[in-house]
């Protein structure tokens, strides 16, 4: 006998035993379960079941809509000719994340018809936060995903909201260590200016960083050129630079949200050990690699010890890092925010450029351009009661310094 497709809405309030109800309603007829999706939002379910139905359609309504009735609840049932198509296969689905700060319905609007305009379908949607920003993640169908991809960064473009898309599957959710860079990324401010500032050659500093970003040099050059500029600075000077320091905020609880969820984080930096040394403490870090200042009888020299971490030298870590901890590159997420993270981001299984240089968004997979670390989080498939849950039993979860979060 051949089946008969059937899709059963049910709508109404939620309450503990309404899907059990529901399932022991369809039971009682001969159908194979094709397909099912159940929402909750302020108490109001939709469970939507697919189905293959050998038997009568009329009796099955019948029943199914008794239950929903003394559920004090409402089912809808449409009956097809042609048996229950299939999901498509999963290297066709995409996750897509959407970030707002608001979210507005006009902007959704938006995005929904450039999926829809690149063949695609949005197989659910689910909220997953509303503070510091609102993000949805969409599970979208695309038979093209490099259609899908290059669609939405127009609708990114279009409506100024931030839309990362990550092929669904098993690797998005193994991802197990996360690099990021410092400055302008982890912390809100660029040290080496700091420092510059503090030794009176702030204009200095500037100019060559200037010429290394118009490619008059490269980023080595650059670095021995304004490091030689520090000489003099004492210890005492790089300890009031250090503590000086501001942390982007939502950066504590990016990384105790990460923490708690298992994943090893750490730093890479073309900035200078003794602020890495600070955050590694401060935030309970795994691992930092950043440039070392030669200090001699407690006075900065103006030069480097050991190999500079350069952009090959920031995505040679990763791979360091990722290797000691028995991490597979794909696994990997890597955060920055300037062209001297390209390497690194690109060596990651997944590269977030965050309020990043042009040349960086271009090479990253994803970009996020609100000003809270923690929305990254977001982009991780990590909802705000994850994050919640992780900061329960942390004392420091209501620190005023992690301003995104309060």
């Amino acid at each position: 006998m051949q089946p008969t497709s059937v899709l059963a809405t049910l709508t109404g309030r939620d309450r503990p035993g309404v899907t059990a109800s529901f399932f022991a309603a369809l039971a009682a007829h001969d159908v194979d379960v094709k397909d099912v999706e159940q929402v909750v939002i302020r108490e109001r379910l939709v469970l939507a079941v697919l189905f293959d139905l050998r038997g009568d359609p009329a009796a099955l309504r019948n029943s199914v809509t008794k239950t929903a009735h003394a559920l004090g609840m409402e089912c809808e049932v449409a009956v097809a000719d042609d048996p229950a198509p299939r999901r498509p296969a999963r290297s066709s689905r995409s996750h897509v994340i959407v970030l707002g700060r608001p979210l507005r319905p006009g902007a959704l609007s938006h995005v929904a018809g450039y999926i829809a305009e690149a063949g695609a379908n949005i197989e659910s949607m689910t909220q997953l936060s509303t503070e510091p920003a609102s993000s949805v993640e969409m599970i979208v169908g695309a038979a093209d995903p490099t259609r899908l991809r290059a669609a939405l960064v127009r609708a990114a473009d279009d409506t100024g909201l931030d839309i990362a898309v990550e092929p669904a599957g098993l690797r998005r959710r193994a991802k197990r260590l996360v690099v990021l860079d410092v400055d302008s990324t982890l912390i809100q401010d660029e040290a080496i200016d700091v420092l510059a500032e503090r030794a009176g050659v702030g204009g200095e500093v500037a100019a060559i960083t200037e010429r290394a970003m118009a490619g008059q040099l490269d980023f080595a050059e650059s670095l021995r050129a304004r490091v030689a500029l520090l000489a003099g600075l004492t210890v005492a000077d790089l300890d009031v630079v250090r503590d000086g320091l501001r942390l982007t905020p939502g950066a504590r609880t990016f990384v105790r949200t990460l923490r708690r969820l298992g994943f090893h984080v750490g730093v890479v930096s073309g900035g200078f050990t003794f602020v890495t040394d600070r955050f590694v403490a401060e935030l309970e870090l795994d691992f930092a690699a950043a440039n070392q200042l030669e200090i001699v009888d407690g006075v900065v020299t103006g030069r480097l010890v050991g190999d500079i971490v350069d952009r090959p030298g920031k995505a040679a870590a990763l791979a360091r890092f990722a290797e000691r901890y028995g991490v597979p590159s794909s696994q990997t997420v890597a955060v920055g925010d300037g062209a001297n993270d390209i390497d690194m981001l690109e060596a990651a299984g997944l590269g977030v450029a965050f309020n990043a240089k042009t040349a960086l968004r271009r090479a990253a997979d994803t970009s996020v351009n609100l000003p809270y670390l923690d929305t990254i989080l977001f982009v991780l498939g990590i909802s705000d009661s994850d994050v919640a849950e992780a900061a329960a039993d942390d004392p420091a979860a209501d620190d005023p310094a992690d301003a995104a979060t309060g």
